[in-house]
């Protein structure tokens, strides 16, 4: 497979923790995966931590279903692994929608 068609190539990650996680660590996933917006003082000091998809284009269907180029996938396969989760990867047609949103650059 050539670099040009991984590039164009788009995959639908599906994926769950095991069962019983406790919540704490289901919350540090969500944090390390999406991100999350932080407070202080009572809201006086807000800024977000960055999580791995910040810095990649993608669509989130639904809890735990990503779409995102292949070549992109490597570090959210990371991050899915270093948390054990379940996960199903498929090469997918997508829709002018997706290749859309996948175009995008992704602000710093």
């Amino acid at each position: 497979m050539t670099r040009a068609s991984r590039d164009t190539e788009v995959v639908v990650l599906v994926f769950r923790l095991p069962p019983k996680v406790p919540n704490v660590r289901a919350s540090q996933f969500c944090q390390r995966l999406y991100g999350q917006s932080v407070s202080s003082w009572g809201g006086k000091y807000r800024y977000r931590r960055k999580g791995v998809l910040d810095g990649i284009p993608h669509r989130k269907l639904l809890r735990g279903v990503v779409v995102l180029r292949r070549s992109d996938s490597g570090p959210v396969l990371s991050v899915l692994e270093a948390f054990r989760a379940v996960v199903e990867v498929r090469v997918i047609q997508p829709t002018p929608e997706d290749l859309t949103t996948l175009r995008k650059a992704v602000p710093d």
